[in-house]
């Protein structure tokens, strides 16, 4: 229940301060007050634990994904590519559910993504809290690491309309 509550407070905010810049894919971008996102365990491909708390004070494109996700192996690339694009920011990609190290790699390696981290919510803990019932899903988490914004499906993370949205919303 708490899911369906996040989600239906996410998803119905109002993206009126960046009316102008919301073309293409930016289109599906929902502006939201920001809120706390959930603690989580997230596992990195040696094993290791890691949290959402290890980028406080950047911001953050958040990604959930799976490899056996089509629309996700064509928006992977681009997640990359804003990585590069934009170094001043973090772009963490999720693999949620079932996804085997040995699969992520073999993504990665497919996709070209050279730039990424390798992360797994293998129980789908985090994606669950956070109310993403389908993939893609990505999360802009602030500096102070609230949810800002989320896009349902995927996008060209690193076309001009995407990077001119991202630093829109650095832009107090």
């Amino acid at each position: 229940m708490l899911a369906v509550l996040y989600t239906a407070f996410a998803c119905g905010a109002n993206a009126g301060s960046l009316d102008g810049l919301l073309v293409d894919d930016m289109k599906k971008l929902a502006l939201v007050e920001p809120v706390a996102i959930p603690e989580a365990v997230l596992l990195d491909g040696a094993e290791a634990e890691h949290t959402l708390a290890e980028y406080q004070g950047k911001w953050v494109v958040l990604n959930f994904w799976a490899t056996w996700c089509a629309p996700c192996r064509a928006e992977m690339p681009s997640l990359d590519r804003l990585q590069v694009a934009m170094p001043e920011i973090a772009v963490v990609p999720v693999a949620t559910g079932r996804n085997a190290v040995s699969q992520i790699g073999k993504f990665y390696a497919e996709a070209g993504v050279v730039n990424l981290p390798v992360l797994r919510d293998p129980k789908s803990e985090l994606a669950r809290a956070m109310g993403v019932l389908g993939l893609p899903v990505t999360v802009i988490l602030d500096p102070e690491g609230r949810e800002v914004a989320r896009l349902i499906g995927d996008a060209e993370w690193d076309s001009p309309a995407a990077i001119a949205v991202l630093k829109a919303i650095q832009t107090p």
